[in-house]
């Protein structure tokens, strides 16, 4: 008899510890959890995007705390949002998202430009457009969507003419006049720096990207004129997460007047003008 009360009574503490550690491990869980949903992932790459990231971070209300998740490349920030690694990414234009869509069978989604960087044509070889010689290379984005960007720039400049209505879709064999008989190499975004660096003499390039080698805007020869912020640079999440809390709580970080102070520091510089105005 004792024996069995015994063994029922050491049963009974076992289920209670069991049931204790369950519970703990529950509420564990739960604050995991609860710590995980107001975290915000927001993959970028490269300064100034980087540090806008973590001014948002430092500012963002709600509860709410921002992680940078920092990648090396124009591929990855898309990838991990599509596959729902982060909750938003701050890299990129609207077009070239939209190109993404297309080949991914994409659900991205725009939500907020927060900054026009100011592109342009660099060269090592001209002081002016009216040096340019016949033949000439040309150095151009590989991807599509900056491809036309850089082609509508220099059709803005007479250096070439596009063909009628070609728009934000402009390819090289949509010149419809090259008076120059201007040649055209596409090279990957992150690698027009070296192109310049080895003597091309025309050169698309973006202020984040030139500054490696020290130069800025105010060296362009040529540079685009986009009042419109076509191409700013945007705050983007997904379909489905697009309308919550902790996206909306991330674009009013990012359209906040901590961010806007530090976006009219670096139009001072003239390397980027801000696409937002801030809510009073």
């Amino acid at each position: 008899m004792f024996k069995k009360s015994l063994l029922l009574g050491t049963t009974a503490l076992l289920l209670a510890a069991c049931g204790n550690e369950d519970a703990a491990n529950t509420e564990s869980d739960s604050a995991s959890s609860t710590e995980e949903d107001t975290v915000i992932k927001v993959a970028s790459h490269l300064p100034p995007m980087t540090d806008i990231v973590e001014i948002a971070g430092d500012v963002i209300e709600d509860g709410y705390s921002v992680e940078l998740v920092e990648v090396s490349d124009n591929i990855q920030y898309n990838e991990a949002l599509l596959n729902e690694e982060v909750d938003a990414n701050f890299a990129q234009h609207e077009p070239f998202m939209e190109m993404f869509n297309e080949e991914r069978d994409g659900n991205l989604v725009a939500l907020q430009p927060i900054y026009n960087p100011i592109v342009g044509f660099y060269s090592p070889v001209y002081d002016s457009i009216e040096e340019v010689e016949d033949g000439a290379e040309v150095a151009i984005p590989s991807d599509a969507s900056n491809e036309a960007r850089a082609l509508m720039i220099l059709d803005h400049y007479e250096l070439i003419t596009l063909a009628d209505g070609v728009g934000f879709e402009a390819t090289v064999d949509d010149i419809k006049e090259n008076p120059h008989n201007l040649t055209f190499t596409h090279v990957d975004l992150l690698n027009l720096t070296g192109s310049y660096e080895d003597g091309v003499e025309l050169v698309f390039n973006y202020p984040t990207y030139i500054e490696s080698i020290g130069l800025t805007p105010d060296d362009a020869l040529i540079l685009e004129d986009d009042d419109k912020y076509t191409f700013g640079i945007q705050v983007v999440a997904r379909e489905d997460n697009q309308d919550s809390d902790e996206i909306q709580a991330l674009v009013d970080a990012f359209t906040s007047q901590e961010v806007m102070d530090y976006l009219n520091e670096l139009a001072e510089n003239g390397h980027l003008e801000p696409a937002f105005e801030v809510s009073e």
